[in-house]
């Protein structure tokens, strides 16, 4: 239901460029949790041991690899 002059949803998002801190923060959280299941489940099957350490590592990794990829 738009009106006259509405651009619509996507036309929001598309104009939109969003708050830089939230995107980073997002991807800081969930590389995390990413990387804590990953090393849990390698831990799991006995290829690394699970610590704080490789946990961190991981994130960083994959929060780096994140923000290139995805930079505009």
């Amino acid at each position: 239901m738009s009106r006259d002059g509405d651009g619509g949803f996507s036309e929001g998002l598309e104009s939109s460029r969003g708050d830089p801190r939230v995107v980073l923060a997002l991807n800081a959280l969930l590389s995390t949790a990413f990387a804590w299941t990953v090393v849990w489940g390698l831990d799991l099957l006995g290829v690394m041991t699970f610590s704080l350490v490789n946990v961190a590592t991981g994130a960083l990794l994959l929060f780096v690899v994140t923000y290139v990829v995805t930079r505009p």
